[in-house]
């Protein structure tokens, strides 16, 4: 791509606490995510991917290097992000509109509107919903829905605002396999849609494979890029090609990537 990338890291490190006591979770890590684009890491446990998603999200600081979005230096939390992590978080006590509605009583320009404009933002809350499937639960409690439903209104509420960046924490771990792959065609056609930029951080390499148009490969931590893999599977990807020749052999050469990662540590410079 020749286009300016909307995020950019450049040899990037990150540590939790300082001093003697620090954790260096993320060591000299570059990347770009073009508009538009999805991409995946993976790694070992503990490798840093989480805390990349941090890094970007503005929700913790790089201890060193160039981090940039939309060409500019994150100093603090993205109100252009959307989030979206293995639990879905939901509030027990609201039911599913008024959860997905939450990130608008939060992130301007939308909190100032919200009173005046509530009746709209319900609509379009709904219509979110609905889109995905939940048509008939929008009045539900979340203690209602199965895991597979919550994580759906989990999605809704990461879009609601219409985030420039939709990140993924492990969105599906802990779903069944066929719920799973349900989702993650849910997700390839929202995607498609919206044109959302996504960065999807899974141990699933099927996941990986099936989502993404870019895979990044994290070593033991401290985290460092390993490799960057194409996709090179074409669109819209169907379940069935998830037992293609092609696919099979993405995934096993990221599963032979990570293998030799977790039996070698990487030393910090």
């Amino acid at each position: 791509m020749t286009t300016a990338a909307l995020v950019r890291l450049d040899r990037v490190s990150m540590a939790y606490g300082r001093g003697d006591a620090a954790i260096h979770a993320v060591e000299q890590v570059s990347l770009e995510i073009h508009k538009g684009e999805f991409i995946a890491v993976v790694g070992p446990s503990g490798c840093g991917k989480s805390s990349l998603l941090r890094l970007i999200s503005g929700l913790h600081p790089p201890l060193a290097g160039i981090l940039t979005v939309e060409g500019k230096p994150v100093a603090g939390p993205i109100k252009s992000v959307g989030m979206v992590f293995q639990n879905s978080n939901l509030l027990p006590w609201r039911k599913v509109v008024d959860n997905v509605l939450l990130p608008l009583e939060i992130v301007e320009p939308h909190r100032s509107r919200i009173r005046r404009e509530r009746r709209s933002y319900r609509e379009k809350s709904i219509e979110l919903l609905e889109s995905v499937g939940l048509s008939g639960f929008t009045e539900k409690f979340p203690w209602q829905l199965s895991g597979g439903m919550q994580q759906r209104a989990s999605i809704c509420r990461a879009l609601i605002h219409e985030p420039e960046i939709l990140m993924l924490d492990e969105p599906f771990g802990a779903l069944d396999a066929f719920t799973r792959e349900d989702l993650w065609c849910l997700l390839r056609d929202l995607q498609a849609a919206r044109a959302v930029t996504v960065m999807l951080v899974t141990h699933d390499l099927r996941e990986a494979v099936f989502l993404a148009d870019t895979v990044y490969v994290m070593s033991n931590r401290p985290g460092r890029i390993v490799k960057r893999l194409d996709v090179s599977i074409g669109r819209p990807r169907d379940i069935e090609v998830t037992y293609s020749t092609e696919f099979q052999a993405i995934v096993h050469e990221l599963r032979g990537l990570i293998g030799r990662t977790v039996e070698s540590v990487v030393e910090p410079d």
